[in-house]
């Protein structure tokens, strides 16, 4: 079982979602300066919470591994993953570990960030691609979203594995684990996930949805 979604929650009504949420994540919510901020925090959670409801976890107990990875205590049989970016927030559960990344694909990038900090081959790639921004946004997330699979997260340095791109193969390099990934356009951003199952689905749910 494997299911990815997104949202977006530019429109979210913090006073109707706040008494939805737990106490622990209306401390998180209220620490934030900006509307913008408390609006993601509190809609990834909302976002997992609904894909949870529709697997009949209605109690769920969070925790956190030794890296930040959170994980739920009473169901060791279910993994989420929950990612943020701009006016968008994603979420992937599954019964397997699972990683998930969500980025606004930002033509005016520095590619020196790639050249800087992704493996040699894969700048390259980005470099001689007929989009570049694009190029990068596709490697920036589905290498983000195995760093969080891992539960290492940036512990994990970005130029210490290769993701391998062709056409619709994405995989990789030297994998012994057989990990899946695949990736998604939503509007301007990009979401990719990695985990040893697969799905070519991707649900989008309107924040009216959420409450």
């Amino acid at each position: 079982m494997i299911k990815i979604a997104y949202c977006n929650v530019e429109k979210l009504d913090l006073n109707k979602a706040y008494p939805l949420v737990s106490a622990d994540r209306q401390k998180k919510i209220s620490s934030y300066r900006f509307d913008k901020d408390k609006k993601l925090s509190c809609g990834v959670y909302l976002l997992l919470k609904k894909l949870l409801d529709e697997i009949n976890i209605t109690h769920p107990l969070f925790k956190t591994e030794k890296y930040g990875k959170a994980y739920i205590s009473n169901h060791s049989d279910i993994h989420f993953n929950v990612s943020h970016s701009g006016k968008y927030v994603a979420c992937a559960i599954a019964d397997t570990p699972v990683g998930v990344d969500i980025e606004y694909n930002d033509p005016e990038i520095d590619l020196n960030i790639a050249k800087l900090y992704f493996f040699n081959s894969e700048y390259r790639r980005i470099i001689e691609s007929d989009n570049s921004s694009n190029e990068f946004f596709n490697y920036w997330v589905l290498k983000e979203s195995y760093m969080k699979y891992t539960g290492l997260g940036f512990h994990l340095k970005l130029d210490s594995f290769e993701i391998i791109i062709d056409n619709n193969d994405i995989r990789l390099k030297n994998d012994k684990n057989n990990i899946k990934f695949n990736l998604f356009d939503v509007d301007n951003y990009k979401i990719a996930f990695a985990c040893n199952q697969s799905t070519n689905k991707i649900f989008g749910y309107d924040m009216e949805e959420l409450y």
